[in-house]
């Protein structure tokens, strides 16, 4: 889990990575098959990672505090 706003810009940054990756994917993979065996990992990071981030912003600071406690 996410737990400060470093944790929560590197996060971020991940996601932008594994995005791009996905990208490049779907312009250099022919196949549509290979392409969703290839890309199926990365979605489903980007999707983990968007969960945690999304709990991080939900909560106010001051739960933050208390959830990690």
């Amino acid at each position: 889990m996410i737990s400060n706003d470093q944790e929560l810009e590197a996060a971020k940054e991940r996601i932008r990575y594994f995005q791009q990756q996905v990208q490049k994917l779907r312009k250099a993979e022919t196949n549509p098959q290979n392409y969703r065996l290839s890309a199926g990992g990365f979605l489903a990071e980007i999707d983990r990672m968007n969960l945690e981030v999304r709990e991080y912003l939900s909560l106010h600071p001051c739960e933050l505090q208390e959830h990690t406690a």
